[in-house]
């Protein structure tokens, strides 16, 4: 098993992430394992999204992308 801790939470947001988890068919220790990978998950993508952008900004990517992926995706 792995190591474990304790972490203090007002009651009201330990009874309203039991409730998230049992509705999910989890126990708490899985439902906070869940939120984290997805809030992990979140933070990379949009760490992607600014390198992204940034790249967008050089010299000739635009159309290095458009030619090897298709181009970009217009924004409606």
């Amino acid at each position: 098993m792995a190591d474990t801790t304790t972490v203090e939470v007002d009651t009201d947001v330990h009874d309203r992430l039991a409730v998230l988890a049992a509705d999910r068919g989890l126990s708490l220790r899985a439902y906070l394992a869940e939120l984290t990978a997805a809030q992990e998950n979140e933070a990379a993508l949009a760490r992607a999204a600014r390198a992204f952008e940034k790249a967008l900004e050089r010299p000739g990517f635009r159309e290095g992308f458009a030619r090897d992926f298709g181009g970009l995706a217009s924004h409606d």
